[in-house]
């Protein structure tokens, strides 16, 4: 069966040692603590050929689609900034070129200079085929209902493709308010993937709800990952709690998600929260994916065996919706 990947990640080492390692520090970027007994997957990440090909062949996987992690071009404001996400995206379509059939991309964009981010997206797409754009949370503490980030996501309407909102740490006033004054190893769990990351990004969707942005851009695409970033499970308290203080949106806080909204499973591989996200979004709303490296490859094989679907619906998660939404040809 043709199994799609939708949020695999890569580094470009040479061009991310240019972004200034103070820029890096102040984002809240610390040394990731190798797994035990297992391979670091930071040593995974710049590789895009033969050894990460063999990882989706012996997991199943058809297509990965890639996307820029860690330190990138967010972090850098002004030409150099614009510059390093062009190199970025242009490092990655030649690493696509030499796997057509395996490799697909989402660009990143330089988000310090929102003026300049449209364009990028653009020529990312139209030039070099991408099939959206993936951003890594806020910058400098803005989220995707800033105005200035308007032009891009009318852009991305235009081109008709998705921006896939990845988790980020929070900004500083909130990490050193939630999250300091722990042991190390605990700070940097629980900011991070144990569930900061996941807060963070349901609280983006949420302000683009609330702030009216998904209304003024009705045809927006969104993709979230990780079940659903907490979402699922709280769409209908969302609703009743906002329905006597919230009286200037088109349509219900969930309706609005449910609408424009699709979620990846990435990272989390067990039955009760997949059930939560299919109770809610539905089945036409998820697809696969396994955040590799980050998570291995055989975690996503595992989860796709274990999970009980038919067999339509089981081609709706693993490639079907992907395809859909991001107008995949079958090569």
């Amino acid at each position: 069966m043709r199994v799609v990947a939708l949020e695999e990640h890569f580094t470009a080492p040479a061009l991310a040692k240019r972004i200034d390692p103070g820029a890096v520090s102040r984002r809240g970027f610390r040394p990731r603590n190798p797994p035990k007994h297992a391979v670091n997957p930071m040593t995974l990440l710049p590789e895009i050929g033969e050894g990460r090909l063999k990882s989706m062949d012996e997991a199943g996987i058809t297509l990965q689609v890639l996307s820029n992690t860690g330190p990138g071009p967010d972090l850098v404001p002004g030409p150099d900034g614009v510059a390093l996400a062009r190199e970025m995206n242009d490092y990655l379509a030649g690493a696509i070129a030499k796997h057509p059939s395996r490799f697909a991309g989402f660009a990143v964009l330089p988000m310090a200079s929102p003026d300049a981010c449209p364009a990028e997206l653009v020529r990312s797409v139209k030039e070099l085929g991408f099939l959206g754009a993936l951003i890594n949370g806020t910058t400098d503490g803005r989220f995707l209902d800033h105005p200035s980030y308007d032009l891009l996501l009318s852009a991305a309407v235009e081109l008709d493709v998705p921006i896939y909102i990845h988790p980020h740490l929070a900004p500083e006033p909130v990490r050193q308010a939630y999250y300091s004054e722990l042991p190390a190893g605990a700070a940097r769990s629980l900011e991070q993937a144990s569930w900061g990351w996941h807060q963070e990004t349901a609280i983006h969707v949420l302000r683009m709800v609330f702030a009216g942005t998904l209304d003024k851009h009705p045809r927006l695409k969104i993709i979230i990952g990780h079940m659903g970033e907490m979402l699922p499970v709280m769409l209908r308290r969302i609703d009743e709690s906002s329905a006597n203080d919230v009286d200037h949106l088109k349509r219900a806080p969930s309706r609005a998600i449910l609408d424009q909204v699709w979620i990846t499973n990435s990272g989390i591989f067990s039955e009760p929260p997949f059930l939560a996200a299919l109770t809610t979004f539905g089945i036409d709303r998820i697809m696969f994916s396994v955040d590799y490296p980050y998570a291995p490859n055989s975690m996503g094989r595992k989860f796709l065996d274990t999970i009980s679907l038919s067999p339509a619906d089981m081609e709706k998660l693993t490639h079907k919706n992907a395809d859909a939404l991001l107008k995949l040809e079958v090569k």
